[in-house]
């Protein structure tokens, strides 16, 4: 008798035989945001239209910003601001220094140098007229 939380057949394919567990979006997408290919990393940091917004603010900003101030660059609310910053961060976009309570973001220094490295590897495929 399967247990009481498992339908008779889940798991098994109705045949009895273990099948493959069935892979969410949510397993999908982790697999493949976590990239240990810097490019990689960065380029899917970048591909969210709340992170590029957060990223322009910062280029067009030139000090640190607080991560209170990204809410109206944004038109989201605070978790998620916080969620796509943590993205920024784990793909070394950003970096963070605390002050008081407030941590406060910049670009980080080496952003422009990866950035230029990425167009220049890049530049055979496209000519520009």
């Amino acid at each position: 008798m399967p247990p009481a939380d498992r339908q008779v057949g889940e798991g098994t394919g109705g045949t009895g035989a273990p099948q493959p567990p069935i892979l969410t979006t949510v397993d999908i997408l982790s697999s493949v945001t976590h990239s240990p290919d810097p490019d990689v990393s960065l380029l899917q940091a970048l591909a969210d239209p709340v992170r590029l917004a957060i990223v322009r603010q910062l280029a067009t900003s030139g000090v640190s910003v607080c991560a209170c101030d990204f809410t109206a660059c944004c038109d989201v609310q605070q978790p998620t601001v916080s969620h796509h910053l943590k993205v920024l961060r784990e793909a070394s976009v950003v970096t963070t220094q605390r002050q008081g309570t407030y941590i406060h973001y910049r670009l980080a220094p080496d952003l422009a140098r990866r950035w230029s490295a990425i167009g220049a590897s890049l530049s055979g495929l496209v000519h520009l007229s």
